[in-house]
């Protein structure tokens, strides 16, 4: 019951950042909201797989699968717009299921270096293949005319989408059993789970949320090119769920809109700009370590403590 009544919570933050996303006019800004939103979808479909107690560097390379599925579906087979970005995400949760049968029967750090090879492995075939433009990328990734003044509401709207997708399962009977093979994956077994296929719905579902956010990409940056789908995008990731906190599907949100507007900011300062990101990120989890929203959920309830003992 607890959970439902957050429901309207949800409703209402997105009718205001779609609201918000109304009023944007000038085109850097509208760069930096369809940034954000993108790395926030990429965020939360990283913590997905967190539910199951493993880290998956693996989500740049089904970004990257999404991005060129959709860049070559516009541009080469020239097929409509809103397919070309759903098939992305189909094309990556496709590939995500071939790849999870092979590699969910590892755990821990093990699939970790798994998932990152196979990223590298991946962007390396995006270079050498001349189909999709080799090491110079694919260009010309455009979405029709009519969606250019929309484009930040339209991304925000996409986004928003599969957020609240995500947090339905996650509070679902779904995401009671992933968080159970996280605690004890054992005893989930005892009562009778298929562990390897769970894990497998799980990988293949966050990996259709970051094949959208590759889509996505595609379509608001025009060009893309192997070196944006590097292991460092799954890093980054991992560094807004963590400054924004793991705990609840909040975090990686707040995590990655300030750590995307800092580097935006951070951008003027030249050779120093990562320098002053990565202090950012570092000060952030030393000082932080359940992150923001763990944080903000403790001055909370230090502040509740003491309105009960004043009340009492």
């Amino acid at each position: 019951m607890g959970e439902n009544l957050k429901l309207p919570y949800w409703f209402f933050g997105i009718a205001l950042v779609l609201g918000a996303t109304l009023l944007v006019s000038d085109p850097y800004v509208a760069s930096v909201v369809n940034i954000v939103s993108i790395a926030a979808l990429i965020a939360v479909s990283l913590r997905f797989v967190m539910l199951i107690g493993e880290l998956n560097f693996a989500t740049a390379a089904f970004v990257g699968i999404g991005a060129y599925t959709a860049g070559s579906a516009i541009t080469i087979l020239e097929w409509p717009f809103l397919v070309a970005l759903v098939l992305g995400g189909i094309v990556a949760a496709l590939v995500s299921i071939v790849f999870g049968y092979i590699t969910l029967r590892t755990k821990g750090p093990y699939f970790l270096l798994i998932g990152f090879a196979f990223t590298e492995a991946v962007r390396i075939v995006y270079s050498k293949s001349m189909v999709l433009g080799g090491n110079s990328g694919m260009v010309g990734i455009f979405p029709p005319i009519a969606f250019d003044p929309w484009m930040p509401t339209f991304v925000m709207a996409v986004v928003a989408l599969m957020i609240f997708g995500l947090y339905l399962l996650e509070r679902s009977d779904f995401g009671k059993i992933l968080t159970a093979i996280r605690d004890n994956e054992d005893v989930a077994r005892t009562v009778g789970l298929n562990i390897l296929f769970v894990k497998i719905a799980c990988f293949a579902i966050a990996s259709f949320a970051a094949g959208m956010a590759g889509s996505l990409h595609a379509v608001t940056n025009n060009v893309i090119s192997p070196g944006d789908f590097s292991f460092l995008l799954a890093a980054f990731a991992l560094a807004y769920v963590k400054v924004g906190g793991e705990d609840n599907i909040v975090g990686p949100l707040v995590g990655a809109v300030l750590l995307v507007v800092l580097g935006s900011y951070a951008l003027g300062l030249g050779g120093h700009e990562h320098i002053f990101y990565g202090a950012a990120v570092i000060l952030a989890v030393l000082l932080m370590p359940e992150g923001i929203t763990g944080l903000l959920r403790r001055g909370r309830d230090r502040l509740m403590g003491k309105g009960k003992r004043h009340a009492a």
